[in-house]
């Protein structure tokens, strides 16, 4: 059964007008925004938008230059070891001691918690069972990352941030990945989640914000961004070719449509109407965005 959000409780994250400069150049310009407990939040945007450098300063690896941010009720960047225990990090990229096995890399972290999680139930968890006794330099490039996984989980943090936690994933291995976020949000535990992939954001998040040039330009739940913009796509296919037109009103689109194709005896072969997919929000927008 999955676990509502815990609207009742205190954010898990809470960003107010949070600045990183370097030097002239603002690679985030006065980001706000706020995860509840509980959810699963993601921040999408291209390269070079600012994500990374907004949830490294939430994990407490860079220091902002001006804003307010508070993670679990404490400011990150002090990095007391409260904060840290109840705190799980997934990163872009990772190592690993070469010799150890999987089972005994968990051990080894788990060590460094109050209260962490049984280290078989984690390996399980991630999916590694098969592999629990392998040493990490015969891992597989999926393997090595569901380990990462599993060492952001063992010490059973309330809040996991996961930044590109599928890049270079096979299919397989990302459905694998997006059962462990599922896992998590049943287990009431809050997700902020960083991905170039729109279609993981559209599967996993309960809201999402888009940021561009260091500037969020949308938010909220994945099936209602885009407010102002085209609402539906109608398309057919005509002389061989897909058309494809935008509309907010596809009733009085369609009725047009039809009413000239009967009028011309002709068939609208392949007539779609569809809602716009969060990757058609994302891309309207952060065009819109650079054109600003």
């Amino acid at each position: 059964m999955i676990i509502a959000m815990r609207t009742g409780d205190a954010p898990a994250v809470e960003v107010r007008g949070l600045t990183k400069r370097y030097g002239d150049v603002g690679a985030v310009r006065g980001v706000d925004f706020t995860v509840e407990a509980g959810e699963v939040f993601g921040l999408l945007g291209p390269n070079g938008a600012g994500k990374t450098t907004t949830v490294e300063i939430l994990e407490g690896y860079r220091a902002r230059t001006a804003g307010e941010v508070s993670v679990l009720g404490r400011d990150p960047e002090r990095r007391d070891r409260a904060l840290r225990e109840r705190v799980g990090i997934v990163l872009q990229s990772t190592g690993m001691y070469r010799q150890v096995t999987v089972r005994e890399a968990l051990c080894h972290w788990a060590s460094f918690y109050p209260r962490p999680r049984d280290v078989d139930e984690v390996i399980a968890l991630v999916g590694l069972e098969g592999s629990r006794d392998v040493r990490t330099r015969r891992l597989s490039g999926g393997q090595l990352r569901r380990l990462d996984f599993a060492l952001a989980l063992v010490g059973d943090p309330e809040l996991v941030f996961l930044d590109e936690p599928t890049t270079g994933f096979d299919p397989a291995a990302r459905r694998t990945a997006w059962n462990v976020v599922r896992r998590l949000r049943e287990l009431g535990k809050t997700v902020l989640l960083t991905t170039h992939y729109l279609e993981e954001a559209q599967a996993l998040a309960d809201r999402v914000a888009i940021i561009k040039d260091g500037v969020i330009v949308a938010e909220g739940p994945p099936g209602e961004l885009g407010a102002g913009s085209s609402r539906y796509r109608v398309s057919y296919l005509s002389e061989g070719r897909r058309v494809e037109l935008h509309t907010e009103d596809p009733t009085e689109l369609l009725h047009r449509l039809t009413r000239d194709a009967l009028a011309r005896h002709e068939r609208l072969e392949g007539l779609e109407v569809a809602r716009p997919t969060l990757e058609d929000v994302y891309l309207e927008l952060t065009d819109r965005a650079e054109e600003v």
